[in-house]
């Protein structure tokens, strides 16, 4: 069961590469344009075509050549009128303009656009006030792209404006990374989920929910196989549940409670044991494995537990098999405490706090006066988490920290 596995506890740092190295980047497949939002290009793309494909108008006012507008007043002839979409076929000569609108194609001869509010019209007479400079007003082509012009590079995370960007390449489909497939299983004969009878004895089961939408977020695909109780044969029926998944992440039982057997059940099932309890808190109790070709991570009960490591490792995870760049922790800023810390003791801690601004506009970060992995609502509330390596020294208020914030570098939990 434990093949390799240390007993001792491992740093953050080696877990997540012990981590990492058991992910590789997922096949791609092809999704239309409209399907693509938040997913990962797993190709470059160069656009299809020059946009704009000639020049064309800045403004609405009249297509002129430059060299008739160096005297003003200046009377020119308006003989023709081009629009978007629909241009003017002759050519401008000495003394003729053509009236234009925003996005309309130059007409052969002209240079130059008079915006509309420097004219003054009379038929077919238009009185120019003032002159312009070759090229006035006009975008000329390909000042957006051109044809070949890689715009929208493999790894990167589709937005809204990607869209638009990749459809004004001219591209209808885009190859992206298949979503990871994240079976979510919890455990505990005291779980009921939300709106169910319960007893005094039972909680609700409020860590698949979390960690359902914290996988969507992260681009990935959440299975849920329902509660697991207590007893291995339920837990053997919801491992059923988990095949084809990319990986199975447990929550809880995996402490060394009397009734925690998630541990023992899937070594029964076959499970390589890579590493279990890290130097973290909140999240000792971590398991992470192989079950068969199943990669599983066992995250804490507790649901500050299972958040933070979720942000910490199954993000990290996920990062790799949509073949997202990804360091060993997620993006940390720098803030300033906002009160004092006593020294820290062996494990790593990611403590939750509020953020701020400071005088001289620093984030100020103050962690909360009570730390209990059990507080959901203080995770809620939390904006960040402040990183405070083993054995850090006592901190006063003011000092310099890392953070990670919940609402950007962790993907939103």
């Amino acid at each position: 069961m434990e093949n390799g596995a240390s007993r001792e506890l491992l740093s953050v740092e080696a877990a997540l590469r012990r981590i990492s190295a058991a992910f590789e980047v997922l096949p791609a497949e092809q999704v239309t344009l409209p399907d693509a939002l938040g997913r990962v290009l797993a190709s470059d793309m160069a656009a299809r075509l020059t946009q704009p494909p000639g020049p064309v108008s800045a403004m609405d006012g009249f297509a002129v050549r430059a060299m008739d507008t160096k005297k003003t007043p200046a009377a020119l002839r308006q003989i023709g009128m081009s629009q978007a979409g629909r241009g003017f076929d002759g050519k401008v000569g000495v003394g003729q303009c053509i009236r234009i609108f925003t996005g309309a194609p130059i007409p052969i001869g002209a240079d130059a656009i008079v915006i509309q509010e420097n004219t003054v019209i009379d038929g077919d007479t238009i009185t120019l006030d003032t002159s312009v400079e070759i090229g006035a007003d006009i975008r000329p082509a390909g000042l957006d792209f051109s044809e070949g012009e890689v715009l929208l590079k493999a790894g990167k995370c589709m937005t809204a404006r990607d869209l638009g960007l990749a459809a004004a390449m001219n591209i209808p489909w885009l190859m992206v990374r298949r979503r990871p497939r994240v079976a979510v299983m919890a455990t505990g004969n005291e779980l009921v989920m939300p709106g169910e009878p319960r007893s005094i004895n039972q909680i609700i089961s409020s860590n698949s929910i979390a960690l359902e939408a914290y996988v969507k977020v992260l681009g990935g695909t959440p299975i849920n196989v329902g509660i697991a109780r207590d007893n291995e044969t339920s837990l053997r029926d919801a491992l059923l549940g988990a095949g084809g998944a990319d990986i199975l992440v447990t929550l809880g039982g995996a402490s060394v409670g009397d009734f925690d057997l998630v541990r023992s059940v899937l070594g029964q099932n076959g499970l390589s044991l890579n590493f279990y309890k890290i130097a973290m808190r909140p999240g000792k109790p971590l398991i992470f494995g192989h079950l068969n070709n199943m990669a599983v991570l066992g995250l804490p009960g507790n649901p500050v537990s299972a958040g933070v490591t979720s942000v910490i490792f199954l993000r990290a995870a996920i990062a790799i098999m949509l073949g997202l760049d990804v360091n060993l922790l997620p993006d940390t800023a720098e803030a300033v405490l906002g009160r004092n810390l006593p020294a820290n003791g062996t494990r790593k801690d990611f403590m939750r706090a509020k953020l701020s601004s400071g005088n001289h506009g620093q984030l100020v970060a103050t962690p909360f006066e009570r730390q209990d992995s059990a507080m959901m609502a203080s995770f809620s509330e939390a904006d960040c988490l402040v990183i405070r390596d083993q054995y850090a020294p006592a901190a006063k208020k003011g000092e310099p920290v890392f953070i990670v914030r919940l609402d950007i570098a962790a993907g939103a939990f």
